[in-house]
């Protein structure tokens, strides 16, 4: 199983994916960032500015084939990160699904003043946070999109309500016992 935990930068994906993974017998946190920093850095060195690592498509050729991989490893694989190209994330799913029967993506909403208000305490250069805020704006704008759901509101909740949302919800989808 593979849970993708999608939304806008700074509204609490990687940590709701962190209590995702305590709850879950022998499932592991993936990082996509792990790959696309590099490569994105890479770029830079050889004079190509990429603005966003997922405007590469090796990293999301070798995303994908790093999850299958892990997915090897770990039956549960929890994947924090904020797509908002809905090409991207198909592509994405469509790797996925080659290999893993059990693609879960959801998709954490609220407005954008409370993604904003997140993202104020981040520490970082001017550059990075004006580049998370011009991020979080796009997300928060495309998110309510059919392509993003299922949908989970996030405003409000605590990481442990949101997961608890998330894991009654793939619990319906693969049909297993409450």
């Amino acid at each position: 199983m593979i849970l993708l935990i999608n939304g806008a930068f700074g509204i609490g994906k990687t940590t709701v994916a962190r209590v995702l993974v305590r709850r879950l017998s022998r499932a592991v946190l993936f990082d996509p960032e792990l790959i696309g920093i590099p490569l994105q850095r890479a770029a830079a060195l050889v004079g190509r500015d990429i603005d966003d690592f997922q405007d590469i498509s090796a990293w999301r050729r070798l995303t994908i084939a790093a999850l299958r991989v892990t997915r090897i490893f770990y039956p549960i694989v929890v994947v924090p990160m904020a797509i908002s190209n809905a090409a991207y994330l198909n592509e994405i799913r469509a790797g996925i699904s080659r290999f893993e029967p059990f693609v879960a993506h959801f998709c954490l909403t609220a407005p954008a003043e409370v993604v904003y208000a997140r993202l104020s305490g981040r520490r970082g250069t001017a550059r990075d946070r004006a580049w998370q805020y011009r991020r979080a704006s796009e997300c928060c704008r495309v998110h309510s999109d059919a392509v993003f759901a299922s949908h989970v509101f996030a405003e409000d909740r605590s990481p442990e309500q949101i997961a608890g949302e998330i894991l009654q919800a793939v619990r319906v989808q693969a049909g297993m016992p409450a």
